[in-house]
């Protein structure tokens, strides 16, 4: 079970909301301060796609000041470098001794990747606690990714790298995300048998506002639990697209009442609300419901 600390509870059940998880360049000053006034559920503070060669050192020593700075009930989240190129082993040191909520591991391809930072993070003595997070962005991820998942550890949540993907797969984008929809459904089953949390990827047309509203009810009908977003205007449409409707809400805490009666104990099946539902709606009920009050408590 992936860690959910300042996570909402409820009979036991703990939900982190992660809706909406911005990129912050960790290069520009400016950005992570604004980022601390943002209404995201998490933030990815960047040291590799987002940040210059030349940059990589000043932006690590910039990144890991702001995350000792905070930034309040925010889950703050550290992409590093890649673990084999000359940044990565300094940034993930560097990074754990900053105390993120999670370090973010680029260009996974294997449960090895993942091990090797674990690994790594052991002999680290601020490491307590630590989560680690990976991408998933090429070919051989997707090919892979039930020995990724299985890999234990630190591993708590994946992150869909859709452009990197399409990319390597020599593809184009489309709308519908018609010829990436078996690799995103592969991933959220292999998250899902292994406890992990799951994130989708970016939608990359800023101004097209009913685009990204339709990937996120897309993404959520894949199962994704939150966005990946690059524009603060992508913020809000997000969270409203993975956070629980009002009626979602009240119809979920009608399920658990019925549930709960003394007179229903022990029945797989009733009649709510006009409808048929079995004992699996009650425990998504109470998800939606622990996740209602998650979101109400950041």
């Amino acid at each position: 079970m992936p860690a959910q600390s300042r996570a909402g509870q409820r009979g036991g059940l703990m939900i982190r909301p992660r809706r909406s998880v911005l990129y912050m360049p960790g290069s520009n000053a400016r950005a992570l301060e604004k980022a601390k006034t943002l209404p995201a559920d998490a933030l990815i503070l960047d040291l590799e796609d987002a940040v210059a060669p030349e940059a990589k050192d000043a932006a690590r020593d910039s990144v890991c000041a702001a995350v000792r700075g905070g930034f309040g009930k925010r889950e703050v989240i550290v992409r590093i470098n890649p673990l084999d190129s000359v940044w990565g082993d300094r940034d993930l040191l560097a990074v754990a001794a900053a105390r993120p909520d999670a370090i973010l591991i680029p260009k996974v391809g294997s449960a090895r990747d993942i091990h090797r930072a674990d690994q790594r993070l052991c002999h680290a003595a601020d490491a307590g606690g630590l989560a680690l997070w990976a991408m998933i962005e090429t070919p051989r991820a997707i090919m892979d990714i039930n020995g990724i998942t299985e890999a234990g550890g630190r591993l708590s949540c994946l992150v869909m790298g859709t452009n990197d993907l399409v990319k390597e797969m020599g593809g184009r984008h489309t709308p519908d995300r018609t010829n990436i929809a078996a690799a995103l459904t592969f991933v959220v089953l292999a998250a899902r048998c292994h406890g992990l949390a799951i994130i989708d990827g970016v939608y990359n047309d800023i101004a097209d506002a009913d685009g990204f509203a339709g990937q996120c009810a897309q993404g959520r009908s894949f199962g994704f639990d939150g966005k990946t977003v690059i524009h603060p205007s992508q913020i809000g449409p997000a969270n409203d697209a993975f956070g629980p409707s009002p009626d979602e809400v009240e119809a979920a805490r009608h399920i658990i009442a019925a549930f709960d009666a003394p007179e229903n104990k022990g029945k797989g099946a009733l009649l709510v609300d006009g409808r048929m539902v079995e004992r699996l709606h009650a425990e998504t009920a109470r998800r939606t419901v622990a996740l209602s009050e998650a979101i109400a408590g950041l």
